[in-house]
C-alpha cells in the first residue's frame, strides 16, 4: 500500500471543491441535534461540523488523486448521506481492494493545534480501525485558501504513536497522531 514515500501536494479543483461543499451541507443536518448527534465528539457548532465534513471529503479526494495517477484502482469516496444510526465505519476508500482511512486536518486547524489527525478513542464510540493493528491510514493537511492538499504516505495503524489532544475536555474521548510523530523523514 506504501506506493509513495513523500508528502504529495494534490490541487482541489472547483467541481471536487462544490462536490464535497455539497455533501457537506446535505449531511450536516443529519449529524446535530437532529440526527446521529456528535454529543460524544463534543462538538454542537453546526457550522464547524459542516466544516469538519467538507474537509474531510476534500481530503478524500486527495488521496484518490494520488493513487489513481500511480496507476492504481480507487472506490470511493463515499457520497451516500446515511440516517440516523446508520453512519458506515467501513473505510474512506478501497486501494486495489484494500481498505485505506483517510484522516484529514485543515492547515487552519493546524495552526491552533499542531498538524495533527483525530480518531475517536472513547467508551460511546471508538474508531474500530484502532483494533486493527494493520489496517492502513493516509494523513492529509487540506489548506482551505489555496485549495491544496498535502497528502502524506500511508501508514499502517501499528506504526504510528498515538497522543491525547491538546484539547483538556476531549482527553479520554480521542487519540491524536501528531505530524512530527509520523515515521517519515520530513526534513529531506
Amino acid at each position: 500500500m506504501r506506493y509513495f514515500l513523500k508528502p504529495q501536494i494534490i490541487p482541489i479543483d472547483q467541481s471536487l471543491a462544490a462536490k464535497a461543499a455539497d455533501f457537506a451541507k446535505k449531511v450536516t443536518p443529519t449529524v446535530g441535534s437532529l440526527g446521529r448527534g456528535y454529543s460524544d465528539t463534543n462538538q454542537v457548532n453546526l457550522q464547524k461540523i459542516e466544516k469538519d465534513h467538507f474537509v474531510s471529503k476534500a481530503g478524500e479526494e486527495a488521496v484518490r488523486i494520488v493513487f489513481e495517477n500511480l496507476g492504481h484502482t480507487v472506490k470511493g469516496p463515499d457520497y451516500r448521506i446515511y440516517d440516523g444510526k446508520q453512519k458506515s465505519w467501513d473505510s474512506d476508500l478501497y486501494v486495489d481492494g484494500i481498505g485505506l482511512a483517510v484522516k484529514t486536518q485543515s492547515t487552519e486547524l493546524s495552526k491552533k493545534f499542531g498538524l495533527s489527525w483525530t480518531f475517536q478513542a472513547g467508551a460511546s464510540r471508538s474508531d474500530p480501525i484502532l483494533n486493527d493493528p494493520n489496517a492502513w491510514v493516509c494523513f492529509v493537511a487540506f489548506n482551505e485558501h489555496t485549495s491544496r492538499c498535502m497528502v502524506f504516505p500511508p501508514f499502517q495503524i501499528k506504526e504510528l504513536t498515538f497522543s491525547d489532544p491538546k484539547l483538556e475536555k476531549l482527553k479520554g474521548s480521542k487519540k491524536v497522531v501528531y505530524v512530527r510523530s509520523l515515521p517519515i523523514d520530513l526534513e529531506e
